[in-house]
């Protein structure tokens, strides 16, 4: 840990400026041999960012480095999960099927973040029902350019406009047995990945709020305190992602975050106008799958109560 803390506090705050996701991608490759450990890749990757959406593509990727560490370090990831009814798991329609010398990929995704980048695609995919009739998914990774994979680029989103979305299209994709990613895919990958996500983001953001403050002259209590959520959001970073406890610490942290954020208000105004205005425009990034969270947090309360109640606490 020391070794990131030691980089927020004491490397020059002026960021290089990225003026493509291609920039970003090779700026985000100097960290990841420092920075082994996703959550100070993230951190560092944030950090180095111009803006917040560059910021919010490390984290996103350190995200992916997190749930799946057997990928190659120099090739850009994304996840492909939602589709036209959603991304929970009876929404999967994209079918894994045996074929003669392996499984076909067939199917569609409507959303896929950094889609038109990357270079490995991790695709969620049903396998068919079990006997109580649930989605049985498996995920699947396989090469962006494979025959049978389309992609098609999405138009810029109003906030973060810098990071890349697109649509997919799976025709036939023939898949090797060694490309099927081992257990479960709902429980296993797809289910955890939000709480991953959104530790990863959220240190990409206090990475990059850092150096912010440093550059603009934020009070020295006002940066103690990001870096102090830096650290909390490190440790939940390293939980265990399936723990109800960790849901509700993570839930704490982000009110904690946001309380920071509006308590900061005012210092924006000691922010260069270019930065300030992209952060107006790109805020609206951290209230994505707000009510997501908010479920999620409720269920893990739920869950420790009842476990409480059975040891009669």
């Amino acid at each position: 840990m020391n070794d990131v803390l030691s980089y927020l506090l004491t490397e020059p705050p002026e960021p290089v400026t990225l003026d493509s996701v291609e920039t970003w991608w090779r700026r985000h490759l100097e960290f990841v041999s420092r920075f082994p450990a996703p959550a100070d890749l993230a951190l560092a990757g944030g950090f180095r960012a111009d803006r917040l959406g560059f910021a919010f593509a490390s984290g996103y990727h350190a995200a992916l480095r997190f749930l799946f560490p057997m990928l190659p370090a120099d090739k850009p990831v994304a996840l492909c999960a939602t589709e036209a009814m959603g991304g929970h798991p009876a929404a999967i329609q994209t079918r894994l099927a045996q074929s003669a010398t392996g499984w076909t990929l067939t199917g569609e995704k409507t959303f896929v973040t950094l889609g038109s980048f990357a270079k490995v695609l991790l695709i969620v995919a049903s396998e068919g029902q079990d006997e109580q009739g649930r989605n049985r998914l498996r995920l699947v990774s396989v090469d962006a350019r494979r025959a049978g994979i389309h992609v098609t680029e999405l138009p810029e989103l109003p906030f973060v406009p810098e990071v890349p979305h697109a649509e997919l299209r799976l025709e036939d994709v023939a898949v090797s047995q060694d490309e099927v990613l081992p257990g479960d895919g709902y429980t296993r990958y797809l289910k955890p990945f939000r709480t991953v996500e959104d530790c990863h983001v959220q240190l990409a953001l206090l990475g990059w709020l850092l150096q912010l403050g440093r550059r603009s002259g934020w009070p020295d209590s006002t940066r103690e305190e990001l870096l102090s959520l830096a650290v909390m959001m490190r440790g939940l970073a390293q939980a265990d992602p399936a723990s109800a406890a960790t849901h509700v610490a993570l839930g704490g942290a982000l009110a904690q975050v946001q309380r920071t954020l509006a308590e900061s208000e005012h210092l924006w105004a000691q922010v260069d106008a270019p930065t300030r205005e992209r952060w107006a425009r790109d805020r609206k990034l951290l209230g994505v799958a707000g009510k997501v969270r908010a479920k999620r947090l409720e269920a893990a309360r739920a869950k420790l109560m009842g476990a409480a109640l059975e040891r009669g606490d």
